[in-house]
């Protein structure tokens, strides 16, 4: 018999697995599934995300800006 358990309560998880492993149930955890809480969390945390510290190359734009004074583009 199989039986299949979704939680998003992680207390909740390991007092299921507690139990199963008291009355020697066989378990076998599947976590590649995401629930939409997980989903909505992981898109915020992306969409939130700021850096600690300033990048090390720079100002990307002023050097965008800079790059096509330094070179000569040929004649056509």
């Amino acid at each position: 018999m199989e039986l299949t358990l979704k939680s998003n309560n992680q207390e909740s998880i390991a007092k299921i697995i507690a139990l199963a492993k008291k009355l020697n149930v066989m378990i076998e955890a599947n976590g590649s599934e995401l629930g939409d809480i997980q989903k909505n969390a992981l898109k915020n945390q992306i969409l939130n995300f700021k850096a600690k510290e300033t990048s090390s190359f720079g100002d990307a734009a002023e050097w965008q800006k800079k790059q096509p004074e330094d070179r000569d583009l040929p004649l056509l």
